[in-house]
């Protein structure tokens, strides 16, 4: 797989479990999973910062399989993006292509893990007490953390598979220089490998300065949300991470898309804390893995979308840095029925195609 670079057609009949998704309500989980929580002792953050107790919380589905060596060989990590958690992978247009019997990380085969990264579910975050005097995180922390986590909590220190989506996308390709040697292969599903600048990190900015700038945010110290700095902040979002034919298509009119707006915002608004938002738009701030993509040796299966805003693939970053890795393959999926922008990379049915692609590819040879 070195050096291709693949701007696939797709043929529609294989896209029609991804008719399902929809942007108008958050579907119910199809799975559960197993809980648990790691905390990391005096965790030192990259600012210097450091904090007694990180609890970091995670799900499991399937069993850990142990080689001839007494090491797991069946682990596969699973990266949400920016606010999310791990039941972010657990909507049904995901887990119910990818979990089931015979499909692509079948439980039975392998043992999904699914972190909360620092900041966001139920891991340690602002919201706790802390407020702005919590550490300021960003992807390296989170990496190190998970790596943390996977090795003194779950014990297993080789995983099968990296998937990431959006946030998640980014660390897949921080874990990979990092660590390069823990995993077989990665899956970064939307983003770029380059630092957040131009609109993308326009948009963050402005996130944040909406919030910042509410007289009811009180530095971080508020008793209730400053809600209208989290609206404006979240307005802006709705657009970056939305698909025009998809909001189109669902809201032809003027009512109904005003409708779906103050629904949606309602919605975000009620289940946000600022300072926990603040802390995670700014964590990509330091991200930048594009002098070290040489250190991937990994076979590297690189998914973006052409309706995706956030990484608008006239940019063309993707095209050229795929090259730089040895292993790596990059696919753009074109604008189409049920592509969903940003959002594509929970659509599993979409380019499920390309993870069995990639899971053969990577196949350990004993």
């Amino acid at each position: 797989m070195r050096h291709l670079l693949s701007l696939t057609v797709f043929s529609l009949s294989s896209l029609v479990a991804a008719q399902a998704l929809s942007a108008q309500t958050p579907a119910t989980p199809a799975y559960k999973g197993v809980q648990g929580v790691y905390t990391a002792k005096d965790f030192h953050f990259g600012t210097g910062e450091t904090i007694p107790e990180l609890n970091l919380h995670y799900l499991t589905l399937g069993s850990p399989h142990r080689n001839s060596a007494g090491l797991v060989d069946n682990a596969v990590l699973l990266l949400h993006g920016t606010g999310g958690d791990e039941h972010t992978l657990f909507a049904p247009q995901f887990s119910t292509v990818l979990f089931g019997p015979g499909q692509p990380l079948d439980i039975t085969k392998y043992f999904l893990i699914f972190p909360d990264d620092i900041g966001q579910g139920g891991s340690s975050k602002p919201s706790d007490g802390l407020h702005m005097r919590f550490p300021h995180y960003d992807y390296d922390d989170m990496v190190r953390s998970q790596h943390q986590m996977l090795l003194e909590g779950l014990h297993v220190d080789h995983l099968r598979l990296i998937l990431g989506t959006s946030m998640g996308c980014m660390q897949s390709f921080v874990w990979g220089e990092t660590y390069p040697d823990f995993m077989d292969a990665l899956m970064p599903l939307a983003c770029n490998a380059v630092a957040l600048a131009g609109r993308n990190r326009m948009t963050r900015y402005m996130a944040i300065e909406n919030i910042e700038r509410d007289p009811n945010w009180k530095e971080g110290e508020y008793t209730s949300e400053p809600v209208e700095g989290l609206r404006s902040a979240n307005e802006m979002l709705l657009i970056m991470g939305s698909a025009p034919l998809q909001m189109q298509k669902l809201y032809p009119t003027r009512v109904a898309a005003e409708g779906y707006v103050d629904k949606y915002l309602d919605r975000t608004v009620a289940s946000t804390d600022a300072n926990n938002m603040i802390y995670y738009v700014d964590a990509s701030r330091n991200y930048d893995p594009s002098a070290n993509l040489k250190k991937i040796k990994v076979p590297v299966m690189w998914i973006n979308s052409a309706d995706d805003f956030i990484n608008p693939p006239e940019l063309g970053i993707a095209q050229k840095q795929v090259q730089e890795m040895p292993h790596a393959k990059f696919v753009l999926i074109p604008i189409s029925d049920v592509t969903r922008g940003h959002g594509t990379h929970t659509a599993a049915a979409i380019w499920k195609d390309y993870l069995v692609e990639l899971l053969a590819e990577s196949e350990p040879k004993h």
